[in-house]
């Protein structure tokens, strides 16, 4: 049985840090790119990051470029979301995500593209 569980989320104030990390179970896990996604109260949800099976490329949404950095650890079979000068528009669930892939180019930003999901982590950060 696949499972991806986020930790690390909480309140912090604008400027704040917080390193998300998600534990996955149950897969190849270097055989898959990882993604971060969020869905703030009212909206759908979007892609923010995703880094490939080895880690070596990453992508990121426009909005979270320079603030943000996805990482993983294959070893350990997590993948983690540093998230620096946080801002009130960062406030959201955050999803982790696994997509399983032959190619190390493969770095995607659609929901549908990927196979396995967490349950989310709420991040809030106050004004």
């Amino acid at each position: 049985q696949v499972k991806l569980v986020e930790s690390g989320g909480g309140l912090v104030q604008t400027g704040g840090s917080l390193r998300l990390s998600c534990a996955a179970s149950g897969l190849a896990f270097s055989s898959h790119a990882m993604g971060w996604f969020r869905q703030a109260p009212g909206k759908e949800r979007e892609f923010v990051a995703a880094i490939s099976r080895s880690g070596g490329r990453t992508l990121y949404a426009d909005s979270v470029k320079g603030q943000f950095t996805i990482s993983r650890d294959n070893a350990k079979s997590a993948a983690y979301l540093q998230m620096n000068s946080l801002k009130p528009e960062d406030t959201a669930v955050y999803f982790c995500a696994a997509d399983f892939t032959y190619l190390e180019t493969n770095l995607r930003t659609r929901e549908r593209d990927y196979d396995y999901w967490g349950q989310g982590t709420q991040v809030t950060v106050s004004s």
